[in-house]
């Protein structure tokens, strides 16, 4: 009874839309471009919408991008 309240109270992840993009996203965003020119990006190209927050949180959760502040773009200094 334990082990099955435990399933069901366990989150379920579902994939990002912008998984399918992450190299790309990684890439433009390591070459300086802000997550407004992201935004415009994947929809011209990809014609996907999504808010600029949104692609904000998700890089902000990528291990390529632990390193680097996503608002400076600058790496961060280790303490």
């Amino acid at each position: 009874m334990r082990s099955h309240r435990a399933e069901a109270r366990r989150k379920l992840y579902r994939k990002s839309r912008l998984d399918r993009y992450r190299s790309e996203l990684v890439a433009l965003k390591q070459a300086g471009a802000s997550c407004a020119d992201l935004v415009e990006w994947l929809r011209v190209n990809h014609r996907l919408k999504i808010h600029r927050s949104s692609i904000d949180r998700y890089l902000r959760k990528l291990p390529e991008l632990k390193m680097m502040t996503i608002e400076t773009g600058q790496p961060k200094e280790e303490v």
